[in-house]
């Protein structure tokens, strides 16, 4: 279908119309027994519909990749697109998933001794747990890894089933309810949903195990752990494993846990799903395993950085090559750090982009280079207001202050009356609290030095300081 549309509307000087609406009633019929097959995802019954699920997972993403080729064709498409197939794959599971839980086939056990409640809550829990065990034997099968099926059914049944448990919460329930659904809402359903998520996480530690890399999503890492994982320190430990055992592998599962984490973080903070003792304990956990992962990523780089640091501040670093240098071979590990989502790999850089400022503060205000005359001051200045520029403009990064901090520092250099400096520095003390006392009062003598031949006079003001 797609090769006659591309035939019809690209490779044609005026498409035929009836050939046009004999592909249009193609697509649709298609389009039909796409959804019908996708309606029958969680019932595949033969090898038959397991290979039409397939082909329907792969005709969706043809129609996805379709529609993104002609946003980029200066001609008025035909009337199917875009079709957004993906969208309504998505719909189309939503709704099947809130059919299964509003009426599940799963036996209700022991109704004799349960309420209604009661019993509707063990069923629709039953269904959950026998759903998402054929998402992960069957239903997964069928999907590129890109697609990463098991968390959205996860997702899925998850956000239906704490909306149902919400909706009954609001009734006036009785002791005994009241307790099982307590019950079921702390022990019942995280152990039956951990079930799900513990085999997850056994298929990526069994790929890590193997050597195997993550699986790439628009060059991306991806992990399978992702949004759901509640005992989220299980995770950490198998984080904290690829550290410590560094594979050759290890940075490339390192970068599919950032995105991993950046996303769970993102499920437990934004959507109100979880209890704040869980995210509580949750979130501290999740900050430990990005700073874990970007100090395994930014350690080796800031060692191949450091022959470059060394020369931050002396003789050799007023002269513009010395820091083209050190620009160079960070626009060349900024490669090499790719791999993540793209707000991840933001945020890694930006990190990165803090250190070398960081480094560049520290060695400038060592005061290896002394100013002797307003010549030198005034190239200084420059130099400096330079590097911040193109700091920023290598890193792309929003964290404006990065820059600003270099600029004023870059003030401070040219001032050529003592009272100013001082009052420079004080309020360059005020902006930024971080640069340690130390470090301001090591720019005084740096600079102004060149104004009194030697060592200035220690003023009321400068001991303040």
């Amino acid at each position: 279908l797609i090769d006659r549309e591309k035939h019809l509307f690209w490779e044609t000087a005026e498409a035929n119309k009836e050939a046009v609406e004999k592909l249009a009633a193609d697509h649709k019929a298609l389009e039909e027994r796409v959804w019908q097959t996708l309606q029958q995802s969680l019932s595949l019954s033969s090898e038959e519909e397991v290979s039409a699920l397939k082909s329907a997972v792969k005709a969706i993403n043809l129609e996805e990749e379709q529609d993104q080729l002609w946003k980029q064709r200066c001609q008025t498409p035909p009337a199917w697109r875009p079709s957004e197939w993906k969208k309504r794959h998505d719909e189309v599971l939503q709704k099947l998933v809130n059919g299964r839980m509003d009426n599940p086939s799963s036996p209700t056990g022991d109704q004799v001794n349960q309420s209604s409640i009661q019993a509707d809550i063990q069923s629709m829990g039953r269904q959950l747990k026998k759903d998402l065990q054929w998402v992960v034997e069957k239903v997964k099968n069928c999907y590129p890894p890109e697609m990463d099926i098991c968390n959205f059914y996860a997702r899925q049944y998850h956000q239906t089933f704490s909306a149902r448990l919400r909706k009954i919460a609001d009734f006036v329930l009785d002791d005994k309810d009241c307790s099982f659904l307590l019950r079921w809402v702390k022990e019942f359903y995280p152990g039956d949903l951990m079930i799900f998520i513990g085999r997850v996480l056994d298929e990526a530690k069994k790929e890590w195990d193997q050597g195997k890399e993550p699986t790439r999503d628009d060059g991306c890492y991806i992990s399978p752990v992702a949004y759901d994982v509640i005992q989220v320190e299980l995770y950490q430990n198998f984080h904290e494993d690829i550290i410590k055992q560094n594979k050759p592998h290890s940075k490339a599962f390192i970068k599919a846990n950032i995105s991993c984490v950046e996303q769970f973080r993102d499920f437990l903070v934004d959507r109100n799903l979880f209890p704040e003792d869980v995210r509580e304990n949750c979130l501290p956990v999740l900050t430990e395993m990005k700073q874990s992962a970007y100090t395994y990523l930014l350690t080796p780089v800031h060692k191949i950085l450091k022959p470059h640091y060394k020369k931050l501040g002396t003789s050799d670093w007023l002269k513009k090559n010395t820091f083209e240098k050190l620009l160079n071979s960070t626009e060349e590990e900024l490669q090499q750090l790719q791999g993540s989502s793209q707000s991840s790999y933001q945020e890694l850089i930006g990190q990165l982009h803090q250190e070398v400022t960081e480094e560049y503060v520290r060695r400038l205000l060592k005061g290896e280079v002394k100013l002797k005359d307003s010549n030198q001051q005034q190239k200084a200045y420059e130099t400096v207001k330079e590097n911040a520029e193109k700091l920023h403009e290598l890193f792309g990064s929003k964290q404006d202050w990065l820059k600003e901090i270099l600029t004023k520092i870059a003030e401070v250099l040219k001032l050529q009356d003592i009272p100013a400096i001082q009052m420079q520095i004080v309020s360059l003390g005020s902006a930024y609290p971080d640069l340690s006392r130390e470090a301001q009062t090591s720019l005084f003598p740096a600079i102004s030095s060149s104004l009194s031949g030697g060592t200035p006079r220690r003023s009321q003001a400068n001991r303040e300081i």
